[in-house]
């Protein structure tokens, strides 16, 4: 992917660009610490059997992430006991959708959405980039949104956000605090960070994005380009819109100004947004991390994605669907190691060229290149040369797609799959188990659900093999 194709919506600041914060404090001084008084505030101001998988170079958007996920990056402790949301469940009664429904959504929903600068230590470098040493100064790298989860500051933001940040501060309500990252599952692209000090904030209240209508009115709320409680309206364009993303492909600046949060941070492996909200809403840089709401100012998406050829707003934006969000973020709130489906199997993707070269009796699909012992896979009878045509009757066109069709299930969930084993047809209950012990390697491989795939089949191997490795060659 060529720079161009600009995706996180993050923002970085950079001298020479038309936009400047006003007031922007680009340096940061640590906290004084007083045990006997409230935490200072001040006033806001600011992805052949080695065939390709290329279809995902035009289309956008960010690639961080893998499957390594780390828990208590802080001393923050966790909490088992924290309801998140607000406890109140409200309807806006509006007389016209263009004009005090969004009055009255935007009333509704700005308290309880955050502004993050993120800041880094500044490093020296060689003429030839090579970083040489840290003065331990922090300055401002880049900035994102985020929403309120409880009134004593959890809030739930993207993983691209925040990744790599040495000291964080946290702007909501008008106040501004020093936070902490709990914990963040980069897979998912999902953080959790927690203010310092705070108490009585407005928590968002929660929807439900699995009763989603296309069509149906909503509003993205966050900080574009560091203006921080901007609104923009739109409608849910599409939903279960599933990405895989590389890290490999957008790592950098992308030459507009608009960088990617603190990529370099960030492992070699890549992310899967299974099942997102696509909608017209305006989500540009900074908007990560920031709230979808519906007409009732009720939270069913986390900002994260955008399509576009130059960086900036193109009508094409994704969120986080709610439901899968919350789920993430309750976990790294109670201190436990989120966890996400798993199949137990080496996968390759199958297509008409392969199929045949190698004389396969379908040519698509997802071959079964192993299968792992103790598996669900082995418990259902999955078998070594097995072709998985059909996920819960939806099609699977490639590894790709099953992939995150496993992705958008919990560990535990029973699914139908029709595979075909040398030309017969067989339907097959499986019990999905867990990645918890799952420690998968980086990898450079990038996929889309609705194109083709280039990589590895070792990528692969690692998501559904507990890190194993095969060659999975159908031959």
């Amino acid at each position: 992917m060529t720079d161009q194709f600009n995706n996180q919506n993050g923002y970085t600041p950079q001298s020479g660009q038309p936009y400047q914060q006003p007031n922007f404090q680009h340096s940061y001084q640590q906290p004084v610490v007083n045990p006997q008084q409230p935490h200072p505030a001040k006033p806001s101001t600011g992805r052949t059997f080695g065939t390709a998988f290329a279809g995902a170079a035009l289309a956008c958007v960010i690639a961080f992430g893998g499957f390594t996920v780390y828990q208590n990056v802080t001393e923050t402790p966790s909490d088992s006991n924290v309801t998140l949301g607000a406890s109140t469940n409200t309807e806006i009664q509006a007389q016209s959708t263009d004009d005090t429904l969004p009055e009255a959504v935007a009333q509704k929903c700005l308290p309880s959405v955050a502004a993050i600068d993120v800041y880094t230590q500044q490093t020296s470098t060689d003429m030839l980039g090579r970083s040489t040493s840290s003065s331990g100064t922090l300055t401002e790298s880049s900035l994102g949104s985020g929403v309120v989860l409880s009134e004593d500051g959890y809030i739930v933001t993207n993983n691209h956000v925040v990744a790599g940040a040495d000291a964080l501060k946290v702007t909501v309500g008008g106040e501004e605090y020093d936070a902490d990252v709990v914990g963040t599952d980069e897979s998912s692209d999902i953080a959790v960070v927690k203010l310092q000090g705070a108490s009585g904030l407005t928590p968002i209240e929660i929807g439900d994005s699995d009763n989603l209508t296309i069509g149906e009115w909503v509003m993205s709320i966050g900080s574009p380009f560091g203006l921080e409680q901007s609104v923009a309206t739109g409608i849910v364009s599409a939903t279960s819109r599933s990405q895989i993303m590389s890290n490999a492909e957008s790592s950098g600046s992308d030459g507009y100004g608009y960088g990617y949060g603190n990529s370099s941070s960030q492992s070699s492996g890549y992310t899967i947004y299974p099942n997102m909200i696509q909608t017209d809403a305006a989500i540009n840089p900074g908007n990560s991390g920031g709230a979808l709401v519906d007409s009732n100012g009720k939270l069913i998406g986390i900002n994260t994605l955008i399509t576009s050829y130059s960086g900036n707003y193109s009508g094409v934006g994704f969120a986080i669907p709610v439901n899968y969000a919350v789920n993430i973020a309750q976990q790294i709130i109670e201190g436990k190691t989120p966890t996400h489906a798993q199949l137990g199997v080496s996968l390759s993707t199958v297509n008409s060229q392969n199929a045949k070269r190698y004389g396969l009796k379908v040519d698509s699909g997802a071959y079964i290149a192993a299968v792992s012992a103790g598996s669900g896979a082995a418990d259902a009878g999955l078998e070594e040369g097995d072709i998985v045509t059909k996920f819960d009757g939806n099609a699977v066109d490639s590894a790709s797609d099953l992939m995150l069709d496993v992705r958008s299930k919990n560990p535990g969930d029973t699914v139908t799959l029709e595979v075909n084993r040398n030309g017969e047809t067989k339907q097959l209950q499986v019990t999905l188990g867990s990645d918890e012990s799952s420690q998968a390697a980086p990898t450079t491989q990038n996929s889309s659900k609705n194109g083709s795939s280039s990589g590895s089949n070792e990528l692969l191997n690692r998501l559904f093999n507990n890190g194993s490795s095969s060659q999975g060659n159908a031959a």
